[in-house]
């Protein structure tokens, strides 16, 4: 997704196979004790099979079930972006995009195409066009956006990997909010050939899972293999744990304990990371998100503004006339935080935050409204900022689910990240705040 925002302030693989829309039946046994892909609705998939596309070949994902956002070119789709005019005027994609041919070739069964918030811009999971996936997590609540169809996916147990992408939090909030691993890595290492963009300074590829080995087996497959310094000090960021909902900042901070102490990897508080430079952070990162999602999509909503959401077409036209010294003034904002946070984290140190301020909300103007995104995109803006890599793992239940906790690491250090929890099954039981 998504900053906030801003204020004037300042073709080589195989045919799909026998597609089933929205609502349909599918067939073959589900596995587990878990709903067929085709009982969610329209509000998860918007083209789905069994699979939608077979792996290419046999590999260390063989077995293994994806739900693509809509976002990725699948071949023989078009690409929806989360709005039905936008998927009338699309054509059929001829080729896969190069995260989605990866994941085919290491064996990995694509099970569908799954929703987003409309044109990948949203924190909640909520669409007008095509409704809110569920989150099992957190019954009757969002699953956070925008990468929400994916989340939901694999959430439900119709698909092991989620394939989304993360601009300003979109795969670390529906991580959070339905108690999933998912990794935002560094910027650049992604492939993105065939992937539409939003923000192209912050946008990425990025995944979601069940398990943190499945999590690093897919980390395995799309990113390159380049040495990286293992992680041997977690800084517990104390004063982002202020920034959380009070109710939830105690058992976050026995969470991220538990976490070291079962990694056996020093945890030590710091009170003064960044926390005094995150409202000017967000707002320089909603002023540069606002300019290119003008300059991507401002022709398009010209011709189909009636067709977007209010909330979504404004922030897209809030690019179009930004004066020149809020750019500049953003831009330069946006060097000096990459410039604090490359001291604060060197290569072998972990941040480690809340991923959210608050559980999920329900939806509708609570999980929609301003007050809840300022204060997500504070929390996630950082790692959108500098191109960190960032782990996002469960952390404490609240009385209304899941709240997930988050590891930013110096540029280049995804796999040591995921590595080091590979051999973990599941998080450290914590009681409820």
């Amino acid at each position: 997704m998504s900053a906030q925002q801003p204020s004037p302030s300042v073709a080589d693989a195989p045919p799909p196979v026998r597609p089933l829309h929205d609502g349909d039946d599918t067939e073959g046994a589900p596995r587990g004790d878990v709903p067929a892909p085709g009982e969610t609705g329209a509000s998860v998939w918007r083209v789905v099979g069994d699979p939608l596309v077979a792996a290419t070949r046999e590999g260390v994902l063989s077995g293994s079930r994806v739900a693509v956002k809509d976002v990725f070119a699948v071949a023989g789709h078009a690409i929806g972006m989360g709005n039905p005019a936008w998927l009338r005027g699309a054509p059929a994609e001829p080729a896969h995009s190069a995260a989605v041919r990866a994941l085919l070739r290491a064996g990995a069964d694509v099970t569908g195409i799954a929703h987003t918030d409309e044109l990948a811009y949203g924190l909640s999971g909520s669409n007008s066009h095509y409704g809110t996936p569920p989150n099992p997590a957190a019954p009757g609540r969002v699953p956070g956006g925008s990468s929400s169809g994916p989340a939901s996916a694999v959430a439900l147990g119709l698909a092991d990997i989620g394939l989304g992408t993360d601009t300003a939090g979109s795969t670390r909030v529906p991580a959070s909010y339905c108690g999933l691993y998912g990794l935002r890595p560094t910027h650049g290492l992604a492939p993105d050939t065939g992937q539409t963009a939003l923000a192209p300074s912050f946008d990425t590829p990025s995944w979601i899972t069940r398990t943190p080995q499945l999590l690093d087996r897919v980390t395995d497959v799309l990113l390159p293999r380049r040495p990286a310094q293992p992680i041997e000090r977690w800084i517990l960021a104390t004063d982002l744990f202020a920034l959380a909902d009070p109710s939830l900042r105690l058992p976050l901070q026995d969470a991220a304990r538990a976490w070291a102490d079962r990694l056996d990897v020093p945890l030590q508080p710091r009170e003064d990371t960044c926390a005094a430079h995150l409202e000017e952070w967000a707002e320089a990162l909603g002023v540069v998100q606002a300019v290119e999602m003008w300059q991507v999509h401002g022709r398009w909503l010209r011709t189909h503004h009636e067709a977007v959401s209010p909330a979504v077409a404004h922030a897209v036209a809030a690019g179009e006339n930004m004066p020149a010294e809020y750019l500049t003034w953003a831009r330069d904002t946006l060097s000096q935080a990459r410039i604090a946070l490359a001291e604060l984290l060197p290569p072998g140190t972990a941040l480690v935050q809340p991923a959210t301020p608050t559980a999920a909300p329900p939806p509708g103007p609570a999980g929609n409204g301003l007050a809840l995104r300022t204060a997500t995109v504070r929390l996630v803006c950082a790692a959108s900022v500098a191109g960190l890599p960032v782990l996002t793992l469960p952390g404490a239940r609240g009385p209304v689910g899941p709240v997930g906790l988050s590891l930013l690491a110096a540029p280049g250090s995804d796999r040591a990240l995921t590595t080091a929890f590979a051999p973990h099954d599941d998080a450290p039981r914590q009681g409820s705040p």
